[in-house]
C-alpha cells in the first residue's frame, strides 16, 4: 500500500482522502503515540489542525475518532497554518489536514512527531497499520479530547526569532497575498508586529479559494504583481493554501526566482553560523547558484530527495554535522527555529533582510542563469527502465559533466550549467530541469536523449 507521496497523503476527498481513510490513518497515528519512542507522557497525545478547506472539518473529525479509538488523546487546535500545527506538535504527535496548493476539491493528511514530518519509515508503518485494518483498542483505553490555541504563541515566537535578522521593518511597505489560505492568520500579523506597513490581498480564509488558485505562481499572483508594480510596496509575498510555501515579488512586480531567494537566505544563514562546517540541505532540482553562494560564505551543500528535507537534516546531524538551513524551491526549514517547513518564518526573515539592505543588493551577488523545467511523457511502468538507460545515456551525451545519480541523474558542467532528470512521483512524466546561459540548446539536446530512453523503455 502506497499512501504517502512527497508531501503526505493528498487527493480527491471523493475518491482518495475519504473519511474512512482519515479514521484509519488517525488510528494508526494514535497507536504510534501510544507505542512510539516520542510518547514519553503517561497520556500520549496527538494535536490535530486543519487548513480552511471546506472538507477539513469532516476529515479532522474522522482523524480525531481514529486517534481516540487508537488509545491516544486529542488536542484540537482548529484552523491554522501547517507551520503552527508543526510548532504545536513538539513533544507529541500531530496530524494536519491540508492539501497545500492543490485544488479545493482535494485534501490531505500530514503526520508529525516532535515538530518534524514523519520520515519514510514512520510513513510505511502507518501504511502497514492501515492495510492491516487495525481496530479500536478496548473501550476503557480510548483517549480524551481537549482544545488548545497555539496560534498566538506561534506568532510571538516567529516575531522573536525574526528579530535576530536584518533590520527593523519600521517604514517597510509590504503587500501579502494570502490566497484565501490560512497564511492570513499569521503572516500579516507577524509583519505588522515587526513594524511593517502591510496591505493584504485575499486575506479572508475561504476553502473555495475564490481570489486565485491556491498555488502561488507568476500567473496566479498577477493581482499581487500589478498591485506592487503600480503602488509603493517595496516587497510582495505570496503564500499557498497552508502557508508552508512562499513566493517573493520585487518592487517592480516581478517574481524573484525561487532559487535566488533560497540562495540569498542560505548565504545569510551560513555567514551567521559559528559552526566550522555549516551545511545547507537542498534538493536535486535546486540551482547551482545556491552552491555558489553557500561556498562563498564558507559552507557546503548536501542534496536529498524532494519532500525529504527533514530526513536530510537528520542525516547530516547523525554524521555530526551542523545544518544552517534547509530548503527546496519555495519551501524553507529554519533549523534553529524548528524542524518543519515554514513560509511565515521565511516571510519575516526575508522582510528583515530586505529592510536592512534592499532586495536589489541582496540579489546582486547571485548568478541568475536562465532556468527551464520540462515534463516528458513517460508511462509509470516504463520509468524505472528509462531512468536506468539515462544513467548511461546522459553522461555519454555530456562527457564533460560530473554525474550524481543519488536522486535521478544530475549533471554539472564545468561552466556552471547543470541539468537533472528524475521520474515524477505523482504523474506519468519524467522531469527535466536545466540551467544554463544557453538553456534552450541544453534542454533540446537533453530532451532528445530522454525521449529516446523513454521510447526504448516503453
Amino acid at each position: 500500500m502506497d499512501l504517502f507521496g512527497t508531501a503526505g497523503i493528498r487527493g480527491s476527498v471523493e475518491t482518495d482522502v475519504t473519511p474512512e481513510l482519515a479514521v484509519a490513518v488517525g488510528r494508526a497515528v494514535g497507536r504510534d503515540a501510544v507505542d512510539g519512542t516520542a510518547a514519553t507522557a503517561e497520556d500520549p497525545e496527538v494535536v490535530i489542525g486543519r487548513d480552511g478547506r471546506t472538507t477539513g472539518a469532516g476529515l479532522a473529525a474522522a482523524v480525531e475518532a481514529g486517534v481516540l479509538s487508537g488509545g491516544a488523546s486529542v488536542r484540537r487546535i482548529g484552523v491554522v497554518p501547517t507551520p503552527t500545527l508543526a510548532f504545536a506538535s513538539r513533544g507529541r504527535r500531530g496530524v494536519m489536514l491540508t492539501a497545500s496548493h492543490n485544488p479545493p476539491g482535494d485534501n490531505g493528511i500530514k503526520a508529525f512527531v516532535d515538530g518534524v514530518e514523519y520520515d519514510g519509515d514512520a510513513e510505511r508503518g502507518v501504511e502497514r497499520r492501515v492495510e492491516a485494518g487495525e481496530g479500536p483498542v478496548a473501550w476503557d483505553a480510548w483517549g480524551e479530547r481537549r482544545e488548545a490555541s497555539p496560534l498566538p504563541a506561534y506568532r510571538e515566537a516567529v516575531v522573536d526569532y525574526a528579530r535576530g535578522f536584518g533590520a527593523s521593518l519600521d517604514g517597510l511597505r509590504v503587500a501579502v497575498d494570502c490566497g484565501n489560505g490560512v497564511a492570513a492568520l499569521a503572516t500579516p500579523t507577524v509583519l505588522r508586529e515587526l513594524g511593517a506597513s502591510v496591505v493584504t490581498l485575499h486575506a479572508n480564509v475561504d476553502g473555495h479559494f475564490p481570489g486565485r488558485g491556491s498555488k502561488p505562481t507568476p500567473d496566479s499572483l498577477a493581482g499581487l504583481r500589478r498591485f506592487v508594480a503600480d503602488g509603493d510596496a517595496e516587497l510582495g509575498i505570496g503564500h499557498d493554501g497552508d502557508a508552508d510555501r512562499i513566493v517573493v515579488v520585487d518592487g517592480e512586480g516581478e517574481v524573484v526566482h525561487e532559487d535566488t531567494v533560497l540562495a540569498v537566505v542560505a548565504e545569510r544563514y551560513v555567514r551567521a553560523s559559528d559552526a566550522t562546517d555549516p551545511v545547507v540541505v537542498t534538493t536535486p532540482n535546486a540551482s547551482a547558484r545556491i552552491d555558489e553562494r553557500v561556498a562563498a560564505a564558507g559552507g557546503r551543500t548536501e542534496r536529498i530527495a524532494l519532500g525529504a528535507l527533514h530526513e536530510g537534516i537528520a542525516r547530516v546531524r547523525a554524521a555530526g554535522g551542523t545544518v544552517a538551513f534547509a530548503a527546496e524551491p519555495w519551501k524553507h526549514v529554519h533549523p534553529d527555529f524548528g524542524g518543519w517547513i515554514d513560509g511565515v518564518v521565511s516571510a519575516a526573515v526575508i522582510a528583515r533582510l530586505v529592510a536592512a539592505a534592499g532586495l536589489p543588493a541582496l540579489r546582486e551577488p547571485v548568478t541568475e542563469r536562465p532556468y527551464r523545467k520540462v515534463s516528458v511523457p513517460c508511462p509509470d511502468g516504463a520509468k524505472a527502465a528509462a531512468m536506468e538507460r539515462l544513467g548511461t545515456a546522459l553522461p555519454e551525451a555530456f562527457p564533460e559533466a560530473s554525474v550524481d545519480t543519488a536522486h535521478g541523474v544530475r549533471l554539472e558542467r564545468p561552466d556552471g550549467s547543470w541539468l537533472l532528470v528524475r521520474p515524477s512521483g505523482t504523474e506519468p512524466y519524467v522531469r527535466l530541469y536545466a540551467e544554463s546561459d544557453a538553456v534552450d540548446e541544453l534542454v533540446a539536446e537533453a530532451r532528445a536523449v530522454v525521449e529516446a530512453a523513454v521510447e526504448a523503455a516503453s
